[in-house]
């Protein structure tokens, strides 16, 4: 009987130990280096903007924190890798939108539930975006463009970074909000399809304004209208879709920090204040507007009905659509 006694402490003692040793890791957190996973291309705003508030939060945190891109099957093997590392914060994501909340519905070969399986840690920014066309275009404003549309099925062309991209959807709910029809033309990217709409090869592209700024600015894309709930600073003049056209109508993508959902909470609750607070300055806030990105920072339960929200919103949209992936 004493034997077993001795047993039942020794584990008790063991259990209390490695708790113990669960608290104080957390307490110490961060005690090393930092990985990111971003799963996305170098060089994006998405990717830009997650750089600049994690340099933020390694200086504050006192440890580095390393990023490391990979991309490939519109994001679906970087999210696929963070998900199979440790779950102890030492492996984070930077992500944009369309990884976790339109990917999944299009992609047969998805391995995860965003809703589930990720924990979100903070929005950073919503990048804005508009419906631009050629600079000598026809089409002076969204309604000239709508009105034809209506009239006309079929006959005006739109571009986009692919099908399922998030050029693809946004141009889907407004199709569907204005009742018209247009032909999709995918390119190989957003960029491309900005160029696309420049050249005149379609005739009108929904594009984030980090992607179109340079052409727009440049004279050769004209921005009828921004997708924003007020209108923007950088874009003076320009109308909102919910203003001038189609009330309550707003579109945006966003980059966001996460971890796999067996993430200690108190761990995720460290990373979203520190995300929060690197981008409490004036100089994060001038960079993301040169990037055409608002700045945001929240909380991980702001984040988690964010994404919850966007996540069906995609999902019905792209089942009324029928947009598969190739």
């Amino acid at each position: 009987m004493k034997a077993f006694k001795s047993v039942a402490l020794f584990i008790q003692a063991s259990a209390l130990a490695v708790a113990s040793w669960g608290v104080m890791a957390q307490a110490n957190y961060p005690d090393k280096p930092i990985r990111m996973i971003i799963p996305l291309a170098t060089g994006s705003a998405v990717d830009n903007a997650l750089r600049l508030v994690t340099q933020n939060m390694a200086t504050s945190m006192g440890q580095p924190i390393v990023v490391e891109n990979v991309p490939g099957s519109s994001g679906l093997i970087g999210a696929d890798r963070l998900l199979k590392l440790p779950a102890d914060g030492y492996t984070i994501g930077g992500v944009n939108d369309s990884v976790l909340t339109m990917v999944p519905h299009i992609n047969p070969n998805t391995t995860f539930n965003t809703l589930k399986d990720f924990a979100p840690i903070s929005l950073i920014g919503t990048i804005e975006w508009g419906v631009v066309v050629k600079t000598d275009s026809q089409f002076k404003t969204l309604n000239d463009l709508i009105k034809f549309a209506q009239a006309n099925p079929d006959k005006l062309t739109f571009s986009s970074g692919g099908i399922g991209s998030p050029q693809h959807i946004a141009m889907a709910l407004l199709m569907q909000r204005a009742g018209m029809k247009l032909v999709h033309v995918p390119y190989k990217g957003a960029t491309q399809a900005a160029v696309g709409a420049a050249a005149g090869e379609v005739d009108v592209s929904f594009q984030g304004l980090g992607t179109a700024a340079a052409l727009i600015n440049g004279g050769k894309l004209r921005l009828l209208v921004v997708s924003t709930p007020k209108p923007l600073d950088q874009f003076a003049g320009v109308p909102t879709i919910d203003q001038s056209t189609l009330p309550g109508f707003f579109f945006n993508s966003w980059a966001a920090i996460v971890a796999s959902s067996k993430t200690p909470k108190a761990i995720v609750e460290k990373l979203s204040a520190e995300a929060r607070k690197a981008m409490d300055n004036d100089e994060i806030r001038d960079r993301f507007a040169k990037l055409g990105i608002t700045i945001r920072g929240t909380t991980p339960a702001e984040f988690e009905a964010a994404l919850k929200k966007q996540y069906e919103l995609y999902g019905k949209v792209i089942k009324d659509n029928n947009i598969k992936a190739n």
